[in-house]
């Protein structure tokens, strides 16, 4: 690893006030948006609740066979985000929005044949998820509704990723706000057939999603024609040189979302070896954990930002700060967030689960969480600001191979052959966390990544 000056040691030691205010600016609309865009699944199952639990059942597993479909066309935002900001720091206006001409063309061409291939095997994809026949037919129906977004999803990611790559983030957060509106208004009359229309039950909430989604792409098309002409914004189609480095980026990153949701499917198989307690527990410890995350994940999303605009600068030095910055902010945030979980891991459990024994099992784990929550930082950061220096492919490597040969292994082991259940998986993931961010500590700290074109 290379060895720091002084000045660099002590320079890793402070945060400017200045640097940090920067920092926020960028990530407070994407962390706010995050959270909002998490509400999606949330809205319809709400809405859909007075339906009964099959409907209920059937909008959750068609939420998740749409987060996995999603996950293929994920990598655009950071392709799209990480040659914009290169270009800004270039300040090569003229071609700032190049890449997004690329990644829009992509979207087009990938999106489209997919969601034709999931309309068509949709019931088979869902009887992979879930066995039960009428939970099924409900979840096919409001899959086949959300999937036909998926160009929608797929551009509207191109659109977040040179927003934030030019650095004004805040637009993403307006527009989220308006699509949950739409949402919200459309869902309800489809879903209870108000105003004429037909009750369309759960396919109803499916079909509201997805036009709010196409409203919320008529929108961001309308922003970025109206203030990105001059930047070459459909000014003419896209070379082939910037196609491809697109294409190279996006790649990996969505590759690496696919398997990692997965990863997921794969460790509460894990926990159903165990006992159904643990497969409850794990569910809420899962979801707590993903949801409290979204702050460092929306922080890394703004260093990928900075170190992009930096690096295009040619200051490698400033680049390799904000790297750090960022994750100083990240663990302060973060730590934050799960000192509750740490302090009253009861109370917390308590809004989740009613049953004395649940909250027991999930007392311990719930506090290695908010331990895992913290360590998480500097790889949630590190790993997001190495996209913005095109080094898509070292993260996609990391982050699946201490997933599935690490990982995903020693908890089956540990939990399931050794017999140490729930708790012995949690301890193993508290290491594999540590493991992940000394990684990318290590990979950051070399600075191999400052050699990369994009």
């Amino acid at each position: 690893m290379m060895s720091l000056s002084r000045n660099e040691r002590l320079d890793r030691l402070r945060l400017d006030p200045q640097r940090r205010q920067r920092i926020l600016r960028l990530a407070l609309p994407i962390v706010a948006g995050m959270l909002s865009q998490s509400l999606i699944n949330l809205i319809d199952a709400a809405l859909v609740g007075s339906l009964g639990e099959t409907s209920l059942a059937g909008v959750g597993i068609g939420g998740y066979a749409m987060f996995l479909v999603t996950a293929l066309v994920f990598g655009l935002s950071s392709g799209v985000q990480a040659q914009t900001a290169r270009r800004h720091g270039e300040e090569d206006w003229s071609r700032l929005a190049v890449p997004l001409n690329a990644g829009l063309l992509i979207a087009l061409l990938s999106s489209i044949p997919l969601a034709l291939l999931c309309l068509w095997q949709a019931p088979g994809l869902l009887a992979w998820i879930n066995q039960d026949a009428a939970v099924q037919a409900e979840a096919v129906d409001y899959f086949r509704w959300r999937v036909v977004s998926l160009a929608a999803v797929a551009m509207i990611f191109c659109f977040r990723g040179y927003w934030n790559g030019i650095q004004d983030t805040a637009i993403y957060l307006r527009i989220l706000l308006m699509m949950h509106v739409v949402n919200v208004a459309a869902s309800l009359v489809l879903i209870f057939g108000y105003l004429g229309m037909p009750a369309m039950g759960a396919a109803g909430a499916g079909a509201g999603t997805t036009l709010s989604l196409y409203a919320g792409l008529a929108i961001w098309a309308w922003v970025s024609a109206r203030h990105a002409r001059r930047c070459g914004f459909l000014d003419t189609l896209p070379q082939r040189f910037t196609v491809v480095t697109t294409l190279r980026l996006a790649t990996p990153h969505s590759f690496q979302q696919l398997w990692f949701a997965a990863g997921y499917a794969v460790l509460f198989w894990i926990l159903g070896q165990v006992d159904t307690a643990s497969v409850a527990v794990g569910h809420v410890l899962v979801n707590l954990s993903l949801l409290l995350i979204l702050p460092g994940v929306g922080l890394g999303m703004a260093a990928m930002s900075l170190v992009g605009q930096a690096l295009g600068r040619q200051a490698h030095g400033d680049a390799h700060r904000w790297g750090w910055d960022v994750v100083r902010l990240a663990w302060l945030s973060l730590a934050t967030l799960a000192l509750p979980m740490a302090l009253f891991p009861d109370a917390v459990l308590g809004l989740f689960l009613h049953d004395p024994a649940l909250v027991a099992l999930g007392r311990v784990p719930l506090q290695l969480t908010a331990v895992m929550i913290v360590l998480d930082a500097a790889a949630l950061v590190l790993g997001q600001a190495l996209l913005g220096a095109g080094a898509n492919r070292t993260v996609m490597t990391t982050t699946l191979t201490l997933q599935w040969l690490v990982f995903l292994p020693l908890a089956w082991w540990v939990g399931v052959a050794l017999d140490q259940g729930l708790l012995g998986i949690w301890w193993v993931q508290l290491g594999y966390r540590c493991l992940n961010s000394l990684w990318f500590a290590l990979i950051w700290q070399r600075r191999h990544w400052q050699r990369l074109e994009v």
